[in-house]
Parts: structure tokens; sequence; C-alpha cells
């Protein structure tokens, strides 16, 4: 199978950052932050639409809202 030596060097890269924080997700997000901040750049935070919950469907429904998931259909 080819494989491209671009993304053979960007997966050699991720292993080593991953390992250089022993693999610890909370450890490299919060030196993500870090690096963020640092970097002086704007960073925009979208806001989440707290009411509605657009599923793989296609249709919208409340999050709070109690009702069965009707999205499967029994056979």
């Amino acid at each position: 199978m080819w494989q491209d030596e671009i993304v053979e060097e960007i997966h050699q890269i991720r292993e080593a950052y991953a390992k250089s924080f022993n693999y610890d997700l909370d450890a490299i997000f919060e030196d993500l932050r870090k690096k963020e901040t640092e970097s002086g750049r704007e960073v925009v935070r979208l806001s989440r639409k707290r009411d509605l919950k657009t599923r793989w469907s296609g249709r919208a429904r409340d999050i709070g809202e109690d009702s069965p998931d009707t999205s499967r259909r029994s056979t």
C-alpha cells in the first residue's frame, strides 16, 4: 500500500507529542490552551444553540425533551 511521506511525518510528530505527555489528554489539552494564549492571536469562540439539537437524520428536537428517540424504526 502506498504511504504519503507528509502524512507519515505528521503521524510521527503527533505520536511524539502525545508521548511527551504520557498520552494524558488533560495535560495535552492544557498545553494546547497555553500555546493558544501565548500565540497572541485572536481566538473566536462560537456559541452553541442550546434550544435545538440536530440529529444525523436532519431532524431537530429540544434537548430537554423527555420523549423517546423515534429516529429508529422497529421492524
